[in-house]
């Protein structure tokens, strides 16, 4: 059974496609905020290679493929916010004022979690980036002298998480602005608060998509400013 997975060029591929979509289909009949298809997927994907005795490396020379799409993917989200240009316009000082609060207060928060719990400097930088998407928080993170698959795993389970609350959140603090909404997601749970945001409303979408940009500039630089400080 091992040989037929290591030979499977797009094994891994199929198998994420699969278990995304089993996810989806979860998602869907339960209509629990819980169950995000993403991270059923992931703990489907586990179970399976725990399940049949794959290694990692096995099912990523066949998921590779996928990672290969990540960066057109987040490109891809500009779309929506062409659409939504003239509203951008319209309110450029709430955007701006909003994605470099939502980024200072990501950052400093690290920052005094790393000192409460006595992380290293590497441990510190490592979560540095955890609000931006993993395109741009790989490359900070390397670049900083952090761990890598570390931030990885960190940046998903910020935006499931974002994506899981986005709307209670929402209600429990009265947020009604369509602007603020899609702001607030975006810079605080990246592409895949990114996909609540768009089932939320047009606006909020294209908002959203805005701020995942603003955010990953303004980390670049900020994370490597605070980078300094610890």
């Amino acid at each position: 059974m091992y040989e037929f997975w290591h030979h499977s060029l797009f094994f891994g591929t199929l198998l994420t496609l699969a278990a995304y979509g089993a996810g989806v289909w979860l998602k869907e009949k339960s209509g629990s905020p819980l169950l995000n298809p993403l991270l059923s997927a992931i703990v489907i994907t586990i179970a399976f290679l725990l399940i049949f005795g794959i290694d990692y490396d096995t099912y990523y020379d066949g998921a590779k493929y996928v990672s290969y799409l990540l960066t057109p993917a987040t490109v891809c989200l500009a779309v929506p916010l062409y659409e939504q240009l003239e509203t951008m316009k319209k309110n450029i000082t709430a955007v701006v004022v909003g994605v470099t609060a939502s980024v200072v207060t990501s950052l400093t928060v690290i920052l005094v979690m790393a000192v409460l719990f006595g992380l290293d400097h590497a441990g510190y930088v490592t979560l540095l980036p955890k609000s931006i998407t993993t395109a741009i928080g790989m490359g900070v993170t390397e670049e900083l002298g952090g761990y890598v698959s570390i931030t990885v795993a960190v940046i998903i389970v910020t935006g499931i998480l974002g994506n899981i609350i986005a709307e209670p959140v929402c209600r429990i603090f009265r947020i009604k602005e369509p602007i603020a909404k899609g702001i607030a997601i975006g810079s605080a749970a990246h592409a895949i608060g990114t996909v609540k945001a768009m089932e939320m409303g047009a606006a909020e979408g294209a908002m959203s998509s805005l701020a995942i940009v603003a955010a990953g500039i303004l980390t670049v630089f900020g994370a490597s400013i605070y980078a300094m400080i610890f």
